[in-house]
């Protein structure tokens, strides 16, 4: 049995543990996207100012090409003389940036450079110089690729970024269209990015408008395929933050377009890089979760005690009554509940006991009611049936047999009132059945034999009066109807344990499948035994 202390404990407990979990998971929640928040931020910033220094860094090479063109170029006649030393002073000034300064007529010769061209080298066919011829309003940047068009004189090849744009060559009275050419260096570009770390897991690459990827710090093994980049898909996506899944993986993308190029600059964070798995964290979850859990604990301790106190003291009190204590004082305390009940069951028990009273008196009213009213059945039944038997016996001249039938008459007589008594010994209620069974032999000429036996002291225990006798009238009128001569009748008693004994057995024809007893379950009843 399973107290209401334990339940109300248990229930609580378990309740104070769901609200512990779902306000962890809650603070969780709220750290993580807090925290995601931040990180996000923070890559914004960083982003930002990595364009920020891009921009500057491109500016810088722009304005380089605006004073080669509207500086010199376009200043110069190239029929009068050559300008190198106007492009060599520029490049002297620039050559940390800057790999190389060419100008090349629009059918690809060159027409002024730092550094000497290859022979056989044809730069008509570049795609840079191609973008430059068509659309000659524009300053044109390509991606990342090895010149190899120039004579170092170091036998070199590095990797630039061209800046190309059509340019107006003066010759003369003639003017035609050109291309001028800075190569960036790579490296330069690349130390902006290198080195940047967005956490754990995370980096910043560089692509083109379509996709085409500019810097990437895992750019050799993209290009050996030993890796992916979702480079394209992210080319459509606006400035700000993204979610995407890419190969099995949820990030957190930044993108940054710069102002004149297009260029997006692009923060990839995996999400599993800004959550809060750190043993520091989970630590920090728990430990909350536990002290709430205590403090409920805590307040579920006070609260099931104030509750079930009462209702322990009541439980007691009602115990008492239980076990027929009736005089016992009821517990009222507690809540208003509680205290009505007490009430109601100290008032119940006091009805109890005196609905107890009354049913004692009345059962004992009924029984010797019972008892009066059969005894007044039977005796005058009886007696005119024995009396006629009495007068039979006279009238046939059997006075010996009409004096046995006398004697056992008052003796059945005396036993039947035995001076209003309802308890007899069993030694009597034997004597009685005896004197019965005789008179009704006698009655019935003989019709049937019958023995009596009592095993050990049992005629010495008490009995109720005239319990057999029906009994052993019913095996007579209804066991012994079809008998000639051959029915018996055996009365026992005996006992087991605390318990009595008696029963009435014949050997008549017996009765058919008993019907459903009318009696309640659980209560017996004597009864003949049809052999």
């Amino acid at each position: 049995m399973v107290s209401i202390r334990y339940i109300i404990f248990v229930y609580f407990t378990l309740s104070a543990l769901a609200a512990s979990v779902f306000i962890g998971l809650s603070l969780y929640g709220r750290l993580a996207d807090q925290m995601s928040s931040t990180i996000q931020e923070e890559n914004q910033i960083l982003i930002n100012q990595i364009n920020r220094y891009m921009d500057s860094y491109l500016r810088t090479v722009m304005k380089l090409s605006d004073s080669l063109y509207y500086g010199v170029v376009k200043n110069a006649d190239l029929s009068d003389g050559s300008i190198n030393s106007q492009f060599t002073l520029l490049y002297d000034n620039n050559k940390d940036n800057v790999e190389q300064i060419a100008l090349f007529s629009k059918e690809g010769y060159l027409m002024e450079s730092v550094a000497r061209l290859k022979t056989q080298a044809d730069v008509s066919q570049e795609d840079w110089f191609k973008a430059a011829l068509e659309k000659s309003e524009n300053l044109h940047f390509s991606t990342p690729h090895v010149q190899y068009v120039f004579d170092n004189g170091d036998f070199q090849y590095r990797w630039v970024i061209t800046l190309s744009r059509a340019v107006e060559l003066t010759r003369g009275p003639y003017t035609e269209q050109g291309v001028l050419m800075i190569d960036i260096r790579y490296s330069s570009l690349e130390q902006l990015f290198d080195g940047v770390n967005l956490g754990n897991g995370g980096y910043v690459y560089l692509m083109s408008s379509d996709g085409e990827l500019i810097y990437h710090p895992k750019a050799q093994l993209i290009d050996s395929g030993l890796e992916q980049e979702n480079n394209l898909e992210a080319a459509s996506y606006k400035d700000g933050n993204h979610r995407e899944e890419f190969l099995g993986e949820k990030r957190s993308i930044t993108v940054k377009t710069a102002g004149y190029t297009g260029w997006k600059i692009v923060g990839v964070m995996p999400i599993d890089g800004i959550s809060l798995n750190s043993m520091k964290t989970r630590l920090l979850i728990v430990f909350i979760i536990a002290f709430i859990l205590f403090i409920l604990a805590i307040i579920n301790s006070y609260i099931s005690t104030r509750i079930t106190d009462p209702i322990k003291e009541l439980e007691h009190s009602v115990n008492e009554i239980e076990g027929g204590n009736l005089e016992t004082q009821v517990y009222i305390g507690g809540s208003y509940e509680i205290r009505h009940l007490g009430t109601s069951i100290q008032n119940m028990a006091r009805q109890i006991k005196k609905l107890m009273a009354d049913i004692v008196a009345e059962h004992e009213s009924k029984r010797k009611s019972e008892f009066d009213t059969l005894q007044s059945q039977i005796n005058p039944h009886f007696l005119y049936n024995t009396l006629d038997i009495i007068v039979w016996m006279i009238e046939n001249e059997k006075q010996s047999e009409a004096v046995k039938v006398v004697t056992a008459l008052a003796r059945f007589f005396r036993i039947s009132l035995s001076k209003g008594k309802s308890i007899i010994s069993v030694k009597d209620e034997l004597e009685h059945v005896r004197n019965y069974l005789m008179i009704q032999q006698m009655r019935f000429k003989n019709k049937f034999t019958y023995s009596i036996e009592a095993e050990g002291q049992v005629e010495q225990l008490a009995s109720l009066k005239l319990l057999l006798q029906p009994i052993v009238e019913n095996a007579i009128y209804h066991g012994m109807e079809f008998m000639d001569g051959d029915g018996e009748i055996l009365v026992k008693a005996w006992r087991q344990g605390d318990d009595l004994f008696l029963s009435v057995s014949d050997n008549g024809l017996g009765m058919t499948q008993p019907e459903p007893c009318a009696f309640p379950p659980g209560l017996g009843y004597w009864g003949e035994e049809r052999k």
